[in-house]
């Protein structure tokens, strides 16, 4: 069954989250907690702007992704996490549930906020996907603002990196090792969908990996048809699966709703021995979070409703209607 088409009357909502892990109750720093909680209030606070004054689900995204990426608690933007010869390297993706234009950027080392160079990539190219020296040649074109190494990195980021390159190098490479890639999804007013995340990808990654968060129908996606999906993990299985597209397809084809279709892929995920999760929002305003690990940095924002979670045994760890 089909979804049904947008509707000029549809409720707004906007779903964020950065990241998902060992987030456990005792793992993180009092101050540290109060300072995530507050990052991902300021998020859903730019997105909630836009959304309650009228604005598309597609600069809703952007606004909330870039105040997470601007927060060096989250892996992506300033705080990235570091490859293993010591550099940031950044991928973003964003699309338009309208249309389903989308742009992405694998391996950019200079722009402040990478999503908004995967929206001018949408934009203000020809393409689709740029990556590395051509995306960021691109974003200067653009007059993109740009930061020195410095902004990016963290003391610790870099003693992560310090830890991973201290192991065994058969234990060197962990796909599970995440610290926060962001994203956010949303629906407007008018029952239009979107989808952005961002990351600094995977500490210790070598040889220009590259993993689901900038491909589109693995770590994002968007179509007024199904919903708007951003996913986070464990991206080697991410990909594999094609999770972002394959939620979609599932309300699209099957009509399955938000949460069952979420659920039912990072099932999937976890059966080929991934971890992760994932926020959907569908055109009706129903949306879900879905994550098989103990916690998940998200939010949720609403007409006269916000809330923010991290761990798994919290409220708002589901927001289907």
């Amino acid at each position: 069954m089909a979804a049904s088409p947008p509707s000029s009357s549809a409720p707004w909502r906007l779903v964020i989250h950065g990241g998902s892990g060992r987030m456990e109750r005792g793992r993180i720093a009092e101050a540290d907690e109060a300072e995530i909680r507050a990052a991902l209030g300021r998020a859903l606070g730019a997105g909630e702007t836009i959304l309650a004054g009228g604005g598309t689900a597609l600069d809703a995204v952007e606004a909330a992704v870039k105040v997470l990426e601007d927060d060096p608690h989250f892996n992506a933007g300033r705080g990235s996490v570091f490859t293993y010869e010591g550099r940031i390297e950044m991928d973003a993706a964003i699309m338009d549930g309208r249309d389903r234009n989308a742009g992405a950027v694998s391996g950019v080392t200079a722009t402040r906020n990478p999503i908004s160079l995967a929206r001018a990539v949408m934009a203000d190219s020809p393409h689709v996907f740029l990556s590395r020296e051509g995306a960021d040649r691109f974003s200067r074109d653009e007059g993109l603002p740009q930061e020195e190494p410095g902004y990016f990195e963290i003391a610790e980021r870099r003693r992560q990196l310090d830890e991973l390159r201290g192991r065994p190098e058969s234990e060197q490479f962990d796909v599970h090792l995440k610290y926060g890639t962001v994203g956010a999804v949303a629906v407007d007013a008018a029952g239009h969908v979107a989808a952005a995340t961002s990351t600094g990808g995977l500490t210790g990654k070598r040889w220009g990996r590259i993993g689901d968060s900038p491909i589109i129908g693995a770590g994002c996606f968007a179509d007024d048809r199904a919903c708007a999906v951003s996913s986070t993990g464990a991206g080697e299985y991410f990909l594999r699966i094609g999770v972002a597209h394959e939620i979609a397809a599932r309300m699209k084809y099957g009509g399955e709703s938000a949460q069952a279709a979420a659920d039912a892929v990072m099932a999937e995920v976890k059966a080929l021995g991934g971890t992760g999760g994932v926020i959907v929002v569908a055109p009706d305003g129903s949306g879900a979070f879905s994550f098989n690990t103990p916690g998940m940095y998200r939010g949720t924002a609403s007409a006269g409703s916000r809330t923010v979670a991290i761990y798994g045994d919290e409220g708002g760890e589901r927001c289907a209607r």
